[in-house]
């Protein structure tokens, strides 16, 4: 996935993207192809997997250019839906590219991965409309103030877990097309999965399970560790057992100290993230099983 480094089609109004999942059989690229030929599209860019020769699932991204794609676009979505994803049996999803995700990030006190997020946004490198922070400590307030983005205070702890996650869906709920956890240091219940109505990302660093719980970098430096590494993946009821999205690592030895792992961490950290968000906020990222194809 990591060939994935440039910014996508984005912007312009008629632009459409469709994303499918079905079983593998003949005729799948025509039928999407005919489909859109039909309709006056002409076709950007189409990337596809099949998990096996013969037999397996079938996955597609298309782009695609449409005139007054916004006026057609819920009709387009049920012609579709008859024509093509119905008799194939195909699972699918049409966006438009002008119409950024609404996301919003959950933090702690830790902001590394926080305002990574927030500046690349600034910037015009995640594709994304960032409407929330929810932090349950106020300790990254101010820092957050300057990107003009609403900073919500929810108190969260075991104790008043089902208090605060009520608080936090209240806020999220209808609201949001993706949750970030950009350090976020409390566990989510599956009552929250459930209800929160998009898809979460996390962001934990790669020595799980191998150095779970408190200090994991000290400990990594215990036993000698050569890399130090990241992991973004999706959220569900298994705690970090999701589908992972992204990875990556940098190479460490002897001479880097505890300090050194924390640094060199956070950096892999905030990149793995942010490649992660960019997938997913350009429709890239399609789920199979617990596995991730990223097109």
């Amino acid at each position: 996935m990591s060939e994935h480094t440039g910014s996508d089609i984005r912007g312009p109004r008629d632009i459409g993207r469709i994303l499918l999942r079905c079983a593998d059989r003949p005729g799948l690229v025509a039928a999407v192809s005919t489909f859109l030929a039909e309709i006056g599209a002409n076709i950007i860019s189409l990337d596809q997997h099949s998990t096996e020769p013969t037999g397996g699932t079938f996955m597609q991204r298309t782009i695609f250019h449409l005139p007054g794609l916004p006026a057609a676009r819920d009709q387009l979505e049920r012609d579709f839906a008859d024509r093509v994803a119905g008799p194939f049996g195909m699972d699918f999803r049409l966006t438009e590219a002008a119409k950024p995700k609404r996301v919003a990030i959950m933090a702690s006190t830790e902001d590394h991965c926080l305002l990574d997020l927030l500046w690349r946004n600034r910037r015009g490198e995640l594709d994304m409309s960032v409407v929330m922070v929810i932090a349950n400590h106020p300790d990254l307030a101010d820092a957050v103030r300057p990107f003009g983005v609403p900073f919500l205070h929810v108190p969260a702890r075991k104790d008043i877990r089902d208090e605060a996650e009520g608080r936090q869906l209240d806020l999220l709920r209808g609201n949001v097309d993706l949750v970030v956890l950009a350090r976020y240091m409390q566990i989510l219940t599956p009552n929250f999965i459930g209800q929160v109505g998009c898809p979460l990302i996390n962001i934990h660093h790669s020595f799980l399970p191998a150095f779970i719980g408190a200090s994991p970098y000290r400990r990594a430096k215990e036993r000698g560790v050569k890399l130090v590494g990241a992991t973004a993946h999706y959220v569900t009821e298994d705690l970090d057992e999701g589908p992972i999205i992204e990875q990556d690592v940098v190479r460490v030895d002897h001479r880097h100290s505890v300090d050194d792992l924390v640094r060199l961490g956070a950096d892999v950290e905030r990149a793995v993230l942010s490649r992660a968000v960019l997938w997913h906020c350009e429709d890239r990222v399609i789920r199979f099983g617990n596995q991730t194809i990223c097109l």
